[in-house]
């Protein structure tokens, strides 16, 4: 056999190594794809619908945490309508103060109503403070305000995980009657 014969040999046993462990990699990713199916399937057929009129405790605790931070915003707005007070050097602007009140007004509202749509605007405030919070690490100047930002995004971070729980309960088609 020349020597011509033999590379050509060779090149086909590599093509064919390299198809098998490309099938075999193929594979091995169809049966990830079917273990996380399972596990899907599993985590849903585990999930309890909400009972009428339910609500998970931590929307309960978001939506008192959302009360309270409304109820600053709205004090700010009269405040700022009523004194000529300055944060930084500059007058708080009441209308701002007012819509961003209402804004969260409106989510603590339908929170406690157990809305889909609130628990995810309430989870997009915990991401955006989550990044921000993990932003300022790179500024924080003493070791008290590191240890306030871990805490800060610890919290926000807790509070963020046990409401995709909470976020699949709500979301469920049927509610259950009280019994």
């Amino acid at each position: 056999m020349g020597s011509r014969e033999r590379k050509r040999q060779e090149r086909r046993k590599r093509k064919a190594r390299g198809s098998q462990r490309k099938a075999a990699a193929e594979s091995s990713i169809q049966r990830g794809y079917a273990k996380a199916a399972e596990r899907n399937k599993e985590a849903r057929e585990a999930l309890h619908p909400l009972y009428e009129g339910e609500r998970p405790r931590v929307v309960t605790i978001g939506a008192i945490l959302s009360a309270v931070v409304a109820a600053i915003f709205w004090a700010s707005a009269v405040v700022a309508i009523f004194n000529d007070s300055e944060i930084n050097g500059r007058e708080p602007h009441p209308l701002q103060l007012a819509i961003t009140a209402g804004v969260v007004t409106a989510m603590a509202w339908g929170m406690w109503r157990s809305r889909y749509w609130a628990v995810l605007g309430f989870q997009v405030v915990l991401a955006i403070l989550i990044l921000l919070g993990t932003l300022g690490l790179v500024t924080a100047t003493t070791v008290a305000q590191a240890a306030a930002t871990v805490l800060l995004v610890l919290v926000c971070l807790t509070f963020f995980l046990f409401m995709v729980k909470a976020m699949a309960r709500i979301q469920m088609p049927e509610r259950m009657p009280r019994n």
